[in-house]
């Protein structure tokens, strides 16, 4: 299973952390280990004092693809979740300023949430104008809707097939919204799709 990342595909969030409009996407990788367990809480690793959290819209490819045409995108996939992009920020600060890869700010060991839970793509109106939230503490911190993205779903996977081929498992963490921000022991985030609730995560 191979975890692709797409970086600054909000607007908003892009002002809110100062960076440049990219003309395309941002793509990363995070490995499978980064991959929180499921029912276990996140530890806040000892070499970061400012993790973040990403909500983000995710897509579990269901076939093999290479240069996939956008027009039969839709084909690829037909589960959409909901995830969170955990981020050493002060650690991804220190790697941008010299050139580096972000992979030890975004991969690292428990960094990747995948929701409990997947829904049919047939189950929404528009998968381009999905509404999705993040929760900490019971108070809404995030607010997203896929109709902001830069580069729509369809047009992600068409991208990203052209270097890399997708295989049946693969998942696109499509982007994340404003609103970022740090979390702290005893946190509780949740996530909701269209009002439906995808993950619950205490933080220690």
């Amino acid at each position: 299973m191979k975890i692709i990342c797409v970086g600054r595909n909000y607007t908003e969030h892009i002002e809110e952390l100062q960076n440049e409009k990219p003309k395309d996407p941002i793509l990363f990788m995070k490995p499978d280990t980064s991959v929180l367990l499921k029912k276990q809480p996140f530890f806040i690793p000892d070499f970061s004092d400012d993790i973040h959290y990403e909500a983000e819209v995710l897509i579990k490819i269901n076939k093999i693809g290479k240069h996939i045409q956008q027009k039969f995108a839709h084909k690829y996939y037909d589960e959409i979740g909901l995830g969170l992009d955990f981020t050493a920020r002060d650690l991804q600060e220190q790697l941008k300023e010299k050139g580096l890869p972000w992979e030890k700010a975004k991969g690292f060991d428990g960094a990747t949430v995948i929701g409990e839970k997947w829904l049919k793509k047939s189950t929404f109106e528009n998968i381009d104008h999905l509404n999705f939230e993040l929760h900490k503490n019971e108070m809404m911190v995030q607010k997203g809707d896929t109709r902001k993205m830069l580069w729509k779903i369809d047009e992600l996977i068409a991208y990203i097939s052209t270097y890399f081929t997708l295989k049946i498992g693969d998942i696109i963490f499509t982007g994340t919204p404003a609103g970022v921000g740090k979390v702290a022991p005893d946190d509780v985030l949740i996530g909701y799709l269209e009002g439906n609730k995808m993950f619950s995560i205490k933080i220690k």
